[in-house]
């Protein structure tokens, strides 16, 4: 099992929402941000802006104990 750093890498900040259309780039930004440790807070927000579906997907990098 791997330990993940106190922090998240490149200066990334620990709590993030991550917001686009509902397409298969929003979730390969959400599965990149899973793969480098964060987890879900939460379930995702959608909307319709009258033309798409737009998504709103929180996550947050884990507590250390």
């Amino acid at each position: 099992m791997s330990t993940l750093p106190h922090t998240p890498p490149d200066g990334l900040p620990r709590y993030r929402v991550l917001t686009g259309p509902d397409d298969a780039a929003f979730c390969h930004r959400v599965s990149e941000a899973l793969a480098l440790g964060y987890r879900l807070h939460e379930g995702p927000a959608v909307t319709f802006n009258g033309e798409r579906v737009i998504v709103a997907q929180a996550v947050v990098w884990p507590s250390t104990p």
